[in-house]
């Protein structure tokens, strides 16, 4: 399954265990907090900052 940053981050921990580590590794820390469960990644990279496109290549390239 490819991740897009239009996925919501509770459902991208479901994809894989391997993503948590990996949005935890680029700045991601509060992935328990209940707000995060219902936003998209590309909202949450916009709060912290983050490229979401590389992000999203990064994760991609992991969990294929």
């Amino acid at each position: 399954m490819a991740v897009s940053k239009d996925m919501k981050i509770g459902e991208l921990l479901q994809v894989s265990d391997s993503i948590a580590p990996i949005l935890m590794g680029a700045g991601m820390h509060c992935l328990g907090c209940p707000a995060s469960q219902m936003e998209t990644l590309e909202q949450a990279c916009a709060v912290h900052g983050i490229d979401c496109d590389a992000l999203v290549a990064k994760i991609n390239e992991i969990v294929k």
